[in-house]
């Protein structure tokens, strides 16, 4: 059985860093999507990212280019997400998501079968 387990988020101050962590377990090999969406109050999912564990390429949403960005442990099976300059309205619930596959660079939430419980992200001004 497939599990994600994220973590990391909190309270920060507009202009802070934070990094999240999101550690998957149960696949039996290296060819999956690791993501991240978020979800703002009163408003729908957003993709943030995705990275290929098969070659660590990572595709980020326009909208974070620049103060996002991932990285990944592969022995740890986990995968960071560092948030820079955070802003109130990144004040989110941050999602951990997978997909099995090599290759898949898009932000469709259908076309992610496993969901972690998720971590509030919350910016004060």
């Amino acid at each position: 059985e497939v599990q994600l387990q994220a973590s990391g988020g909190g309270v920060v101050q507009a202009g802070g860093s934070l990094k999240l962590s999101c550690t998957a377990s149960g696949f039996t090999h290296d060819d999956y999507i690791i993501g991240w969406f978020r979800q703002a109050p009163g408003k729908e999912r957003e993709g943030v990212s995705c990275t290929s564990r098969t070659n660590g390429y990572t595709y980020y949403a326009d909208s974070v280019k620049g103060r996002f960005a991932v990285s990944s442990d592969n022995a740890k099976n986990t995968v960071y997400l560092q948030i820079n300059r955070l802003k109130p309205e990144d004040t989110a619930i941050f999602y951990c998501v997978a997909r099995t596959g090599r290759y898949y660079y898009g932000f469709s939430p259908n076309e992610y079968d496993y969901w972690g419980r998720g971590t509030l992200v919350t910016v004060s001004s």
